[in-house]
């Protein structure tokens, strides 16, 4: 059985090697269904796995809780634009009442505005200046809570934040932007109008997704300087660390202590959201997985398209060597030696195209990589098994009529055949 399989793989690509352009705009149809499949699938698993990385940052056993689910959508509810925004003395409660919340820390930012235009913060030192700032203010413990981390100098005190001291932290693109040549340390930048004392340059996040903007465009304040400073702004953003194993208790007790403070009936909805980087993680896993099933359902298009041609060859293919067959099965040759013959053959050429598909997916990968560095881009050795098997199974599929089609053939009429 070896020996006659590699006979038939021996045809098969001699077959190949006459017919080069033939079997190429065969088999066209599978090289693009392949490549267009990979090519996808490389961006989704690029995404994903740097998507993955941005959430695992944060810290596994972290609780994000706002007013807003802070899980993926598509849109926000009425119901969502009407509540009202969590209080530090939530965050409060939630450090005293939960048995299972290692450390809370709440975060002060401009208020969600979700109608109407948005005017950007600005980051100024000199003549340099830095759009669209992540301008905020937390507590201390927000460096253990969401893992922010100063790369050089130090984290403000209790005691700054208590004196309401005009500190500040900047992230990592920040520095680079307004401070190119020179230290930050010890530096004043200018944001939202007031100017802050640069103590500390936030190490760099983790990917690259964040609407095409830097994650690091960041500039952290402590908590009581920003109440100070914007009285106005009281929309508050909770993170909750658990102890280790115990992140499905903290989120009930979260959920509970929540609940009874914004008097939310036994029979209503959560008025609040609670996410874990693992949640939004699969969130966002199944969001790609949706894309990944409508790509693949337009690539197996091109795959029938290519599965037709073959199956069209392969009919012609019998036809022109009738009296070959013939002559096999005259000097012994059986049915299944004639189907198996074809069928290799078959599979030999949709597996070529799938190679040709696979080596095309993988160069457009690579320029996605050197031309957008923004945009992930990374081929999994699994897509690539698949994409030859699933281009060789077409071969079998399609293959499988016109070999039984010559298996049939009767020797003495095919020695007769002109």
């Amino acid at each position: 059985m070896r020996i006659h399989f590699g006979e038939d793989v021996g045809m098969a690509l001699t077959t190949l090697r006459e017919n080069k352009m033939r079997s190429f705009l065969t088999v066209l149809g599978v090289v693009i269904g392949i490549t267009a499949l990979l090519a996808v699938v490389s961006i989704l698993m690029g995404v994903y796995s740097e998507f993955n990385a941005v959430m695992n940052d944060y810290g596994p056993n972290t609780l994000f809780i706002f007013k807003f689910d802070p899980g993926m959508h598509m849109k926000v509810t009425p119901e969502e634009l009407s509540r009202k925004p969590l209080t530090l003395d939530d965050a409060l409660a939630i450090e005293q009442s939960c048995p299972a919340v290692k450390r809370v820390s709440a975060t002060i930012f401009p208020r969600v505005e979700l109608m109407g235009p948005v005017l950007p913060i600005v980051a100024r030192y000199h003549h340099k200046e830095v759009a669209g700032v992540d301008f905020s203010g937390a507590f201390p413990s927000v460096q253990e809570v969401f893992n922010e981390n100063p790369g050089r100098g130090r984290f403000f005190t209790e005691a700054e934040n208590m004196d309401r001291s005009d500190v500040a932290l900047i992230g990592s693109d920040i520095a680079k932007a307004l401070f190119p040549e020179e230290e930050p340390l010890g530096k004043t930048v200018m944001v939202a109008g007031d100017s802050f004392e640069v103590i500390g340059v936030l190490e760099p996040r983790k990917g690259n997704l964040m609407k095409g903007e830097s994650a690091d465009k960041e500039v952290l304040i402590p908590y009581r300087t920003y109440q100070n400073r914007h009285p106005e702004d009281d929309d508050n953003f909770i993170g909750a660390v658990a102890y280790p194993g115990q992140i499905a208790e903290a989120e009930d007790e979260v959920r509970g202590v929540l609940r009874r403070r914004r008097h939310v009936p036994y029979d209503k909805a959560d008025n609040f959201g609670i996410s874990t980087a693992q949640g939004i993680a699969d969130q966002f896993r199944q969001i790609t997985a949706s894309v990944a099933l409508l790509i693949a359902v337009i690539s197996s298009i091109g795959l029938l398209v290519g599965g037709v041609g073959v199956m069209n060859i392969m009919l012609m293919s019998v036809t022109q060597r009738t009296r070959e067959i013939g002559v096999r099965k005259a000097i012994g040759a059986c049915r299944r030696d004639i189907i198996w013959q074809f069928l290799t053959e078959a599979m030999v050429l949709t597996g070529s195209g799938g190679i040709i598909g696979v080596l095309a997916g993988v160069g457009i990968s690579l320029t996605i990589n050197a031309l957008l560095p923004k945009l992930p881009s990374t081929v999994p050795l699994w897509s690539i098994v698949l994409a030859v098997g699933v281009s060789m199974s077409v071969g079998l599929f399609f293959g499988m009529y016109p070999a039984v089609k010559a298996a049939h053939l009767d020797p003495v009429e095919a020695l007769r055949y002109e």
